[in-house]
């Protein structure tokens, strides 16, 4: 991978698979998945979903340290709007962890409490009101910790749509993880969103979508797991998002942080071949952005 060093490069199980969605699809042992991203050249890795990875600091670091990987930090789905005790206290757990292994963001998302993202009753003003107090508290409990927290809006959570993205920034002070995906699943332009709020970038995932397959989502015609199912996500390039837009854009503000790799896969009995596949062809692409900004 040639990519110029300032453009901090890191991959995510998701691509591969590995989903805390009960019934998502087949998972690839860990050391495989790892192994799959070191090849590639990349050197820095989201954690996945709780337990997919050792949870005890001393055998994380030594898995990730054998593929000489490092780890950034990972995301955090937890109910935001009830049980704030519970969410903090997941949070917690998890920025400790994090800290330990030398990491530096979590990625929190507004899950409904629900299994699975197909699924998502409306919130009370009072509800959204805890949304906002438990998300504030679990960022300063991650901060206690040396570590950023940034809100991640993602369907079938309770920060999907662009209004509810939009009053998230106006009501919370935290920064966003710009999900070039979901955003757009959700009606969001991610490349206007960032270009409105620059100031607000915390994050950056970079996924690739087929818009006929978003729109049938969005319209509530296809359950989001069904579309994964479908190849709603597609390697970096083969999909309709501007990702070079997107990138041109948050660099030009400034941005110094992680561009994170991600196509979210839902793997069946074969295609083990698939995602590394996949994130290759997405690597070249944005290798083929960073050397047309380079030269400019």
């Amino acid at each position: 991978m040639t990519i110029a060093p300032e453009f901090k490069i890191a991959a995510a199980p998701i691509s591969w698979g590995v989903c805390e969605v009960p019934g998502w699809g087949r998972v690839l042992d860990a050391p495989v998945v790892l192994g799959q991203m070191a090849e590639l050249g990349v050197r820095a890795t989201e954690l996945g979903p709780p337990g997919y990875l050792p949870r005890d600091p001393a055998r994380l670091r030594e898995l990730l340290d054998s593929h000489e990987l490092r780890l950034i930090g990972g995301f955090l789905a937890v109910a935001l709007h009830s049980g704030t005790v519970a969410a903090v206290a997941a949070a917690e757990e998890s920025a400790a962890l994090f800290a330990a292994c030398g990491a530096e963001v979590l990625v929190l998302a507004a899950a409904t409490g629900l299994d699975g993202y197909d699924d998502r009753p409306a919130l009370t003003a009072a509800e959204w009101r805890t949304l906002l107090d438990t998300a504030a508290k679990i960022r300063d409990t991650a901060a206690a910790h040396g570590l950023r927290t940034v809100l991640h809006p993602h369907v079938g959570t309770h920060v999907e749509t662009e209004a509810e993205v939009e009053g998230f920034i106006a009501d919370s002070d935290l920064p966003l993880c710009l999900d070039t995906g979901h955003l757009l699943l959700g009606g969001t332009d991610p490349v206007e969103l960032a270009r409105r709020h620059p100031d607000r970038i915390g994050h950056l995932h970079l996924k690739d979508v087929r818009a006929d397959l978003a729109d049938r989502v969005r319209a509530g015609e296809l359950a989001y797991t069904d579309a994964v199912g479908q190849g709603l996500f597609v390697p970096l390039g083969d999909g309709d998002v501007d990702i070079e837009a997107m990138v041109r854009s948050v660099h030009a503000a400034g941005y110094t942080g992680w561009y994170v790799l991600e196509q979210d896969t839902a793997l069946g009995p074969d295609g083990d071949e698939v995602p590394m596949r996949d994130a290759a062809r997405s690597l070249v692409h944005l290798d083929r952005i960073v050397s047309r900004l380079a030269a400019a």
